[in-house]
């Protein structure tokens, strides 16, 4: 049967278009239920045995819930107790419009064999398809076809003969849509009377999100922030300039205080400082919100005090008891920045957020306060009656609302990760908080694997060059087994050398479009975790037939130059290739070869000509202004049966490290020229910005307190200041500098060439540069050997690749998740950090003030990579005279100045007072400050530092 579909639209240029669609109603949809004998289905989802013990239903049935009840509920709906339930094709389509987060776990539900879920194709039904009436709303119309659906399942199912008793229960907490359901005959529940009715999972009810019902119970009738002004009068309020719109961003070091980034035109972007609960008014991190600027004389300065929500504060807390620590002194008008406060949410950014739970001290109370692992996010108030059970445990909470009542958003409990401090555990929160994709490869992502045992076949090698013969080798870190590169240098005739950088062929295994393709571009990168690696594709293609290890035949994409004794670049080309590495070796190892004189081999020869040629390249790479920066970067040694760390060093960087790194620049620089010059719109390039003369304040003051002058008008000013800097008899002082610097940049990009002019590199100094040289372990780099392969004609293209839009918005995926595995990866040194604290007892060591703060100092152990901060106020102590000057920057104790790159010596411990936020404690021991410093802790006994060093 064919309906027609008629609506309006307008184009572009203003006009009306009418707009006829075809619509067709059928009669071979079938409703998926094992105890129909009417329909001819070949295959069924909802199940004959559906019993489920409850109070209100004690016969059989299938669940079908409305679109309100999946948008809000879905927690409940993935609790594996849940099962055979009918998903209407009107309420897929309204969570698909409404919710993309909540429709991906949807449609994940329903591909869960074990589930039972059913997609019901009612608006393509003959019987349940139903046309909107004159006056009635979209919403309306919906609940109808809801109702409609349901009624035609009761009387469906009720005609089969085997069991009558097979009931469809409707579950809404639409007040007007379960009165009209029920006016029908049809059994209707809200979705909490249900859910308490389950005898055989009572836990299920704390998964239940709070209704606005609920969330006007659980508020104090005092009003604690401003209410938010509706969506209509902050868009109104944004076109006029009276609201400015951005994200906010919540501090880490201080809860009374946040930053909202307002993005202007281009790369324009205007910081908006928020103080206090008032203004911050209930925005939560990462929330995109509208915010007001105050008048010029209610703008204040950072607040320098490290402040944290220490304690569950009760609703009649008065806002100036809880911020007058923040008010911590006047501020000069120069260090003012522009304040604003927040007048309501554009779209909240909330997600399920790990954490503990802090137990009422109300006996037999049912709401606790859960604490966020992220200290970021406020706290939530959630219900629970299994409160004993969950203390101690890392559990996943979700937000649900933030009354203005109320001083605490309100939330439920979604699912229990494990113990606290148990590594399983922590690693899971860990990757979670970072969103990190780490599940298993799903069955079709693993079915475009190719089939074992796989060789190289007649028709790869006429398509590619034969580069067997070549002495290929490749150097990597110690266990690295997904080898992305390899190189090779011989002798020519003519007195050049010939250099070559061979990258796994990942593009010949990875089709565009398919599973496995798609899989990872949402993953974007592999994240190394200590001890623990999150492939970006599978493990078959990472650490076997992509991995470029020695001894074997593999597929690679070659770049070769023909280079001239000054390392100049007489000719290059590019060639999909077989080679077979002839060693795969350690930096150490590579670099014990070129060194030991009695070493002559093929391998050593080409290491030898490849050292020489990388130190010439990255000598003129430094003179053009390359920057070299530092930041200290740690190496771990791994018990082997405990995975515990006994050992931690920084890591050692040798002369074979460099020269690996300029021939994998070099790499990059001509592939990022090359599909530039092909593709001008729509190649996939990496830039870094350079910072703003405001980001270098702090660098400029650390070099001052030196009587020293820093250049930062360029790069090349910066290299050369940098270069000069050093202090006598303070060798340390240069490296301090550089990392500081380090600090001052701006993080690289992905971006399309089509949608942005400014390609310049400014760490690199290189006015054009991509990422071509790890495509096991970027998705980025994947693309750029697509685009390189339709370059020289070694591939052909494909849509997507070649529109900029949509290369433009994979770079911001990609841009996310390179950010989130840093983030994480330094996430997971901070806790291998504190593993290994733990078993050490308390350590003295000595190291150097990084950062100046009005309560603190930030100080770096050198040896350990490890920074730590030394408070001045403790709660237990009186405080001592503390004089912060926020130019030098300096902070004096009790008489004694503190300044940046200050040697001190301090104690390390491990608090683990708070189970959740661990955290490493350091004291001043030197220099001797009265009431202040603490004795220097005594050496561990021998036996037990034995056992930890072996």
């Amino acid at each position: 049967m064919l309906k027609s579909k008629t609506f309006v639209k307008k184009t572009r240029s203003g006009g009306i278009m009418k707009i006829v669609r075809e619509h067709y109603l059928r009669d071979d949809i079938w409703c998926g239920s094992e105890v129909c004998t009417e329909c001819k289905q070949e295959e069924t989802v909802l199940q004959k045995d559906t019993y489920i013990e409850s109070n209100l239903c004690s016969f059989p049935h299938y669940l079908l819930p409305d679109t309100n009840i999946v948008l809000s509920q879905i927690d409940i709906l993935e609790d594996p107790l849940i099962k055979n339930v009918i998903i209407l094709q009107t309420v897929l389509q309204e969570v698909r419009h409404r919710s993309a987060p909540i429709y991906k776990r949807l449609k994940d539900i329903l591909h869960d064999k074990e589930k039972h879920f059913y997609t019901f194709t009612n608006e393509h039904h003959r019987e349940t398809y139903i046309e909107r009436e004159q006056g009635e709303s979209a919403n309306d119309r919906n609940d109808r076809a809801i109702r409609i659906s349901t009624k035609w399942y009761s009387d469906h199912l009720n005609n089969t003969p085997t069991d009558k008793r097979l009931k469809v229960v409707l579950l809404t907490n639409d007040r007007g849509n379960k009165e009209k359901a029920e006016e029908s005959g049809l059994l209707t529940y809200r979705c909490e009377e249900y859910v308490k009715s389950l005898i055989a999972n009572p836990e299920l009810v704390d998964r239940l999100a709070l209704t606005n019902d609920d969330k006007n119970e659980i508020t104090s009738s005092k009003v604690l922030f401003p209410e938010h002004l509706p969506l209509s009068r902050i868009q109104s309020g944004i076109k006029s300039g009276t609201f400015q719109q951005g994200t906010f961003r919540a501090s880490r070091d201080n809860y009374l205080e946040a930053t909202v980034f307002v993005h202007g035109e281009g790369d324009d972007s205007t910081e908006v400082l928020i103080q206090g609960l008032q203004n911050l008014n209930r925005a939560v991190h990462q929330d995109l919100v509208a915010v007001e600027i105050l008048p010029l004389n209610q703008w204040v300065a950072p607040s320098s005090v490290v402040l944290q929500d220490e304690g569950p504060k009760e609703d009649d807390v008065t806002e100036e008891e809880e911020e007058a620590e923040l008010k911590s002194g006047p501020s000069g008008a120069a260090s003012r920045k522009p304040t604003g406060r927040v007048v309501g949410i554009i779209k909240r950014n909330w997600r399920p957020f790990c954490g503990m739970l802090f137990l009422s001290q109300i006996k037999e109370a049912t709401r606790h306060l859960f604490t966020p692992a992220d200290r970021r996010i406020p706290r939530i108030r959630i219900e629970t009656r299994q409160a004993a059970t969950l203390a101690g445990q890392r559990i996943m909470v979700a937000v649900d609302g933030w009354p203005k009542h109320s001083r605490y958003p309100n939330g439920h409990f979604v699912r229990s990760l494990g113990s606290a401090g148990d590594k399983e555990t922590e690693t899971e929160v860990l990757l979670l908080e970072h969103d990190v994709p780490h599940q298993d490869f799903s069955q079709a992502v693993l079915s475009f694997l190719p089939k074992m045992p796989w060789n190289i076949t007649e028709e790869d090698m006429a398509v590619r060059e034969d580069l067997r013969n070549l002495t290929v080798c490749s150097v990597d870190p110690p266990g690295c087994t997904d080898i992305d590169d390899a190189l090779h240098c011989r002798d020519l005739p003519n007195g050049n050398q010939e250099v070559g950088v061979h990258i796994a062929d990942v593009s010949h295994f990875i089709r565009p479009g398919n599973a496995m393709d798609l899989e990872a571009a949402n993953r974007g990168t592999t994240v190394y975790l200590t001890g623990r690696r999150i492939d970006m594709v599978p493990e078959l293609l990472s650490s076997n037939l992509c991995s470029l290890r020695s001894s074997v035949e593999r597929l690679a994409f070659s770049c070769i130059w023909e280079i001239n004794d000054k390392a100049e670049i007489v000719k290059t080309r590019f060639t999909k290739s077989v080679i077979n590495s002839k060693a795969s070796l350690t930096y150490a190892e590579a670099q014990m070869r070129i060194d030991d004189a009695n070493m002559n081999d093929d391998t050593t020869k080409s290491l030898r000509g490849l050292n020489r040629l990388a130190k010439i390249l990255k000598k003129r790479r430094i003179e053009k202004g390359a920057l070299t920066l530092s930041s200290p970067e740690v190496r771990f040694h791994i018990d082997s049966e405990t995975h515990d760390p006994i050992d931690l060093q920084t890591k050692e960087l040798k002369e074979t490290n460099s020269m690996v790194e300029e021939f994998m620049l070099l790499a990059n620089i001509s592939v990022a020229q090359k599909i530039y010059d092909e593709f001008s719109e729509c190649a996939l390039l990496r830039k870094h910005p350079a910072p703003p003369p405001s980001n270098y304040d702090i660098l400029n003051k650390a070099a001052k307190s030196k009587d020293m002058v820093i250049h930062t008008d360029s790069a090349k000013a910066l290299a050369d200041s940098l270069d000069a800097a050093q202090v006598d008899g303070f060798p340390y002082f240069n490296t301090l500098l550089r990392i500081l610097a380090t600090r001052c940049m701006m993080q690289a990009v992905y971006f399309c060439s089509g949608m942005d002019s400014d390609f310049h590199h400014y760490g690199l100094a290189s006015p054009i540069y991509t990422h071509f040289t790890s495509p096991i372990r970027r998705y980025s780099d994947i693309i750029v050997h697509r685009l390189l392969a339709v370059a020289i004609g070694a591939d052909s293209t494909y849509p997507d690749l070649m529109d900029k839009h949509k290369q433009s918005a994979l770079c911001n995926n990609l841009n996310y998740r390179h950010k989130m595995a840093q983030y994480a990866q330094r996430a997971s040194v901070a806790y291998h950090t504190q593993l290994f604290f733990k078993s050490r007892g308390i350590l003295n060591e000595e190291g150097f003030i990084l950062f100046v703060r009005k309560n603190a100092i930030i100080v770096l152990i050198p040896k350990f990579g490890l920074e730590g901060t030394v408070f001045f106020e403790n709660k237990d102590k009186p405080s001592p005279k503390l004089i912060f000057n926020e130019e030098a920057p300096s902070l004096t104790v009790e008489g004694h100045s503190f300044n940046m790159f200050d040697k001190v010596k301090v104690t390390i411990s491990l608090d683990a007072s708070n189970v959740q936020h661990q955290k490493i404690r350091m004291s001043l021991v030197e220099p001797v400050i009265s009431g202040v410093s603490v004795a220097p802790s005594e050496p561990e006994p021998e036996v037990k530092r034995a056992k930890l060093d072996r």
